[in-house]
């Protein structure tokens, strides 16, 4: 809810809600998403909490980065223009992972 993704899939959620097998969510600024899970050490493709990281791509990254702010992320790197031209800012989510959100959609399909 946090940063506007939207859940489209959740399996094996435990009672607490602390455990989900798999999980789907819309990212609804483009035509993608994110799959993910929580942390089980024997799963072969699964990684330890805290070292992950993605870019996600956002038409509206001001709008987006006043709606963290306002739900008390924990800004990792603030808001800001990078030198090759996009505008973006980093996040920690609860697990320690970095998300970084930003307005470059890289370079065009040669």
């Amino acid at each position: 809810d946090t940063f506007g993704f939207v859940v489209t899939a959740r399996c094996g959620q435990d009672v607490q809600g602390d455990t989900v097998d798999h999980a789907e969510l819309l990212w609804p600024y483009g035509s993608g998403g994110v799959m993910l899970g929580s942390y089980r050490p024997d799963a072969q493709w699964c990684r330890e909490p805290g070292t992950a990281g993605g870019y996600v791509v956002t038409p509206d990254v001001d709008g987006l980065y006043q709606r963290v702010l306002d739900r008390k992320a924990d800004v990792v790197m603030p808001l800001a223009d990078t030198d090759y031209g996009a505008r973006e800012f980093t996040v920690r989510d609860p697990e320690g992972n970095l998300w970084c959100f930003g307005d470059y959609a890289g370079e065009p399909a040669q």
